[in-house]
């Protein structure tokens, strides 16, 4: 049986690979969706893409997310680290999340060290490049196997 994941993308995502390569790479967001489908169908997860600028946006996405996806994949971009309002979205919905930062936010500015999305999921990637998207996945098929 398939299980079915959201990946949100936050603020200024749409930008990959032309944003602060030297940071973020040069895979555009396309790209990234594609490598993650790939990878998705090869272990039986069906993927939905969105990506917003606009906090509203992606909480909607959220709770509109309940009841359709097992799981959530979710990089909240600077959002991460103030967004009250993402994290009680996501700790209302129970669904089983992941953060994943592609920069690791603990070698960056002061302000990026505190993720206030963390504590209500079930990981936190960080550092990983575009890999970490990739990893999120695979650990979400394995949580989904042992649960």
């Amino acid at each position: 049986m398939k299980r079915k994941v959201l990946v949100l993308h936050g603020p200024n995502l749409n930008l990959l690979g032309k944003r602060e390569p030297q940071i973020y790479g040069t895979t555009s967001l396309e790209e990234l969706h594609q490598q993650m489908t790939d990878l998705g169908l090869r272990i039986d997860l069906d993927l939905t893409f969105f990506q917003s600028n606009h906090e509203g946006k992606l909480i909607d996405q959220i709770h509109e997310a309940m009841g359709v996806y097992d799981g959530l994949i979710i990089n909240p971009g600077a959002f991460t680290h103030y967004s009250y309002a993402i994290r009680d979205a996501i700790a209302g919905t129970q669904i089983p999340t992941v953060e994943v930062h592609i920069s690791n936010i603990y070698q960056r500015e002061s302000f990026r060290h505190q993720s206030v999305i963390a504590p209500v999921t079930i990981g936190q990637i960080s550092g990983l490049g575009m890999f970490g998207y990739l990893a999120a996945l695979y650990f979400l098929a394995d949580y989904f196997k042992q649960g």
